[in-house]
């Protein structure tokens, strides 16, 4: 069975599609399906539609009324509840698109859910710029040098110590309110970063150079 879920939430659209064979789940926000109507992607692969339907009321749609899930907990967002209706499904790996771009405050809700979901899921978010997650205390990446690499603490980290980034830290301390690790790039092929405490997320770009 393919362990891998793909989720559209309701921020920019993607330019391309990964390979939908990969992923044993495809499922949308109800924002998320205004956009992927109009593109180059086969609704047919949808498994479900979820959310308040307060951007898409999806009577229009109705050879795929049985795939919409009607969410309306306003406690939450529609990315949380999707989420959670994967995870319910059994999927614990998660590919996002959609996550950043459009109103602001929508992304940074979508990475406070994903904070929330860190120590459940292997929650990645792509877009345009970049591919980002939450990273555990000892971390390696390969096949990235001469990529961006931005460390975002989240709200911070102690103690990390990286090698392969052209400017490195050693026990060093990162802080949303004094010092983070934004724009710097590999140098290396393979990048690995420790720290002790806190929360780390990474975001690694295109080439750099």
């Amino acid at each position: 069975m393919k362990d891998k879920a793909l989720l559209f939430i309701n921020g920019n659209p993607p330019e391309s599609f990964p390979d939908p064979e990969q992923y044993g789940l495809i499922a949308c926000t109800d924002g998320a399906f205004h956009y992927l109507k109009n593109l180059d992607f086969s609704l047919d692969k949808l498994d479900f539609i979820s959310g308040d339907f307060d951007s898409h009321s999806g009577k229009e749609e109705g050879i795929y009324d049985e795939r919409f899930i009607y969410t309306p907990d306003q406690d939450k967002t529609d990315f949380q509840k999707a989420l959670e209706i994967i995870t319910d499904k059994g999927f614990r790996k998660v590919d996002v698109l959609g996550g950043s771009g459009g109103e602001q405050d929508h992304f940074l809700g979508n990475l406070t859910v994903a904070f929330g979901y860190k120590d459940q899921l292997e929650l990645k978010f792509y877009d345009e710029f970049s591919e980002y997650y939450f990273i555990p205390k000892s971390f390696t990446v390969q096949s990235v040098k001469d990529k961006m690499i931005s460390l975002y603490p989240f709200p911070s980290v102690e103690n990390i110590t990286t090698h392969g980034l052209n400017w490195p830290l050693t026990n060093g301390n990162l802080s949303i309110t004094s010092r983070i690790g934004t724009r710097n790039f590999a140098i290396e092929d393979e990048v690995s970063i420790e720290y002790e405490q806190g929360n780390l997320m990474i975001f690694i770009g295109k080439n750099y150079l």
